[in-house]
């Protein structure tokens, strides 16, 4: 998945598209999208409560053709999302921004890991498959692909 055609993807989103399932609004889904994006690169720090079987378990998962559930809760991301911005278009920018920094933070740092708080620590490599199972997940839930 790259860069443009996820634009593509988050072109046809509109501020009143809903969901198929889930109660994130179209905004929220692209600034949760953000979030992650955030998190990948570090800035958002995480500690592990899990032995490394479950992770190496958990990892494992990435690398399936097994897609993400619908309407799974997890317990490190909140009910209510907080807008940053007041347009959908401010969101989508923001998006691009935070994965152009993605793109830069792991060229500029080859080898770094940074803690996912379910998957554990995920190099560029992983962080990827996360993104592009995560992202169509998101995309299939707004009907964007």
């Amino acid at each position: 998945m790259d860069l443009v055609t996820m634009l593509d993807a988050l072109d046809r989103l509109t501020i009143s598209k809903k969901p198929v399932w889930g109660k994130m609004s179209a905004q929220e889904m692209v600034e949760h999208l953000s979030d992650l994006l955030i998190i990948s690169r570090g800035v958002k720090k995480f500690t592990l409560n899990e032995n490394d079987e479950t992770i190496a378990r958990r990892q494992q998962f990435l690398y399936s053709d097994k897609e993400m559930a619908r309407n799974i809760a997890v317990p490190f991301t909140k009910d209510i999302i907080e807008l940053r911005h007041n347009e959908l278009a401010l969101s989508i920018d923001e998006f691009t921004i935070e994965w152009l920094n993605f793109i830069e933070y792991y060229e500029e740092n080859p080898g770094v890991t940074e803690i996912h708080p379910y998957y554990g620590a995920l190099d560029f490599e992983k962080w990827m498959k996360l993104h592009v199972k995560h992202f169509k997940h998101h995309f299939q839930q707004f009907e964007l692909i």
